[in-house]
């Protein structure tokens, strides 16, 4: 059985994270199918809606798979989630997170890789990695950390604080909070609007803005001036401000 379900509708490409038995924990294999949709996701696929199943979006690492390894295993452990995060988070495509109930340790990881989140009530925002005897190792440090700032980040581990939709809409761990089984429509909705745009308009913003944060404000300066000129001497700008004379809907490509 697939642990991670692919459902195609036209642009949008929605994507369940399926062992409904461990709360979606996290195994080496459930990100394996991640990484390669990611990798090569379908060709016309301009959105994708990441989601969980039986009433959780990820409950984090699977302990029960929990192998010892050796340091420098360790280290390439990591690594390799961090390349998966990072081809969510840079890959190109726009990435939605329909969240409920746990989002926690790895699952906030996977989380904050995606570029909109929703929360339903049910969902609990949590890193435990502390009472566990252990430390992120998915990217939650840059990620999460950036979002909650290092002084609350560093709280939230050491107390094990849960947070919950309305604390992760005020602190920027969700973007939006809807009603109970409401997350996955808006999710769609979003996506359909967000398929909408102009596909390059749409590669430079999930490629330019995170890197620019880490910039010097004058690097950052220059590279937002090669975005924009690239983007405005597009077919795709040209078609944009000719609908707007026009009053009517873009046709991009």
């Amino acid at each position: 059985m697939a642990l991670v379900d692919i459902e195609l509708d036209g642009a949008v490409a929605t994507l369940t994270m399926n062992r409904p038995d461990k709360r979606n924990a996290m195994s080496d294999a459930l990100l394996a199918e991640l990484a390669a949709f990611f990798d090569a996701p379908p060709k016309g696929v301009r959105v994708v809606i990441l989601t969980g199943t039986a009433g959780h979006y990820c409950s984090g690492l699977d302990l029960s798979e929990h192998v010892e390894r050796t340091a420098e295993e360790g280290v390439y452990h990591s690594r390799g989630w961090h390349r998966i995060m990072d081809q969510i988070q840079f890959g190109g495509l726009p990435v939605i997170s329909a969240m409920f109930g746990a989002v926690i340790g790895g699952g906030l990881e996977i989380a904050a890789s995606t570029h909109v989140r929703i929360a339903e009530p049910s969902v609990i925002f949590q890193l435990p990695e502390g009472r566990r005897g252990i430390f992120v190792g998915g990217g939650a440090t840059v990620r999460v950390g950036r979002i909650l700032g290092p002084d609350r980040m560093t709280e939230m581990m050491l107390t094990g604080r849960k947070y919950n939709a309305e604390d992760g809409l005020a602190l920027g761990l969700a973007h939006y909070v809807v009603g109970e089984g409401e997350a996955l429509a808006m999710a769609r909705e979003l996506a359909t609007q967000i398929a909408g745009n102009a596909p390059l308009s749409n590669y430079f913003m999930i490629q330019a803005i995170a890197r620019i944060g880490n910039m010097s404000t004058q690097d950052g300066l220059f590279t937002e001036s090669l975005c924009a000129a690239l983007s405005q001497t597009s077919p795709d700008a040209r078609e944009g401000l000719a609908a707007f004379l026009e009053k009517r809907k873009p046709r991009f490509r």
